[in-house]
């Protein structure tokens, strides 16, 4: 690239939020800063308050490269490091990594050529989820199957085009701005429901497999139904906050969760009958987690319907006892922080 066509370029803020990440912080911000990108770019790293070596590692960051910096997260909650990192960056470009997460060499130069082409507010891709052992192997191939996500394109793939939502997201710093940046009541499904509001507003989401982000599954069953129960209960919370932004994809692991259930106290207290609905659950996973474990280790796909039902029991668990209370909370709060512009 010329050095007229790099100064065209828009200067690029990377924002991202981090806790705990002492073990994906430091090879996440180099594959940021070796990003095949001739524009101007910044890191800025919002800081929770971690109990491992994250703040260490941040701070070895800083003094290794000047476009590195921090900035702190004293409430150690996602929108609000967001929303810190956000303010404290400065260019009209703003592209979300998290701290386990793995940008692709040419991901921020597609990102930017992808918000030129099709005059969207936010850009995103794949989700691509990676494991470094054979637990973190099955949960990535559940992930990206249909059988554990459904049709969402940002996990499985598909072709390019308007989305309601994308995986992190490259944003037009100016739509955060008009939409006053992440709703920092919502601790999670943050990403959808900022999405939905610049839809409401009449911007483009638009989805792009040309866009890749390496994902780092969590580490144990607890940890994945910990983090897929929160994402069933705050969906929940997006689709009170928000009328008409829920659909039947969403509805599956809560029904899946009741008719398992019902299906046992009816196999227990009236016929064995009952039984019929989660053995058939247990098959339909099992089944469905050989065309996804294809190329895996044996121990590795042998996993995989463990994976499977905890994400699906989880987000359903966490859909179905989602309280209406929380919803209220945030309802009450319906504007979200307003950035300042600079």
């Amino acid at each position: 690239m010329n050095a007229k066509a790099a100064v065209q370029l828009p200067a690029v803020s990377v924002i991202m939020p981090v806790l705990n990440e002492e073990r994906h912080l430091r090879g996440a911000v180099q594959a940021i800063l070796a990003q095949e990108y001739a524009g101007e770019m910044e890191v800025v790293i919002a800081i929770g308050p971690s109990t491992d070596r994250t703040d260490e590692i941040a701070a070895e960051l800083v003094r290794e490269d000047a476009r590195v910096h921090t900035v702190p997260n004293p409430t150690g909650r996602t929108p609000a490091a967001l929303n810190a990192a956000i303010e404290a960056s400065r260019h009209p470009v703003v592209v979300r990594v998290d701290g386990h997460g793995m940008l692709s060499p040419n991901y921020i130069a597609t990102a930017v050529r992808l918000l030129e082409e099709t005059g969207a507010q936010n850009v995103g891709g794949i989700m691509h989820a990676e494991g470094e052992n054979d637990w973190e192997h099955a949960v990535a191939a559940a992930m990206t199957s249909k059988i554990g996500v459904g049709n969402a394109a940002f996990h499985t793939g598909g072709q390019a085009g308007p989305a309601d939502t994308v995986y992190l997201g490259v944003f037009r710093r100016e739509a955060l701005e008009r939409q006053g940046g992440y709703n920092e009541e919502f601790i999670r499904a943050q990403d959808w429901e900022l999405n939905f509001r610049i839809r409401e507003a009449g911007g483009l989401i638009w989805f792009s497999p040309e866009l890749r982000v390496s994902y780092r599954p969590r580490p144990s069953i607890r940890a994945l139904a910990k983090q897929y129960k929160d994402y069933g209960r705050w969906r929940h919370v997006v689709a009170r906050y928000h009328e008409g932004s829920i659909n039947l994809r969403y509805l599956a692991p809560p029904t899946a969760v009741c008719a398992i259930a019902a299906g046992l106290v009816v196999g227990a207290a009236v016929t064995p009958w009952g039984f019929l609905v989660p053995a058939g659950y247990l098959a339909a996973i099992t089944a469905g987690s050989l065309p996804a474990g294809r190329g895996l280790p044996l121990r590795a796909r042998l996993r995989i319907p463990v994976a499977l039902a905890t994400m699906h029991m989880s987000w359903g668990w966490g859909f179905l006892t989602s309280p209406k209370a929380l919803a209220r909370k945030v309802i009450a709060s319906r504007r979200p922080a307003v950035l300042t512009e600079t």
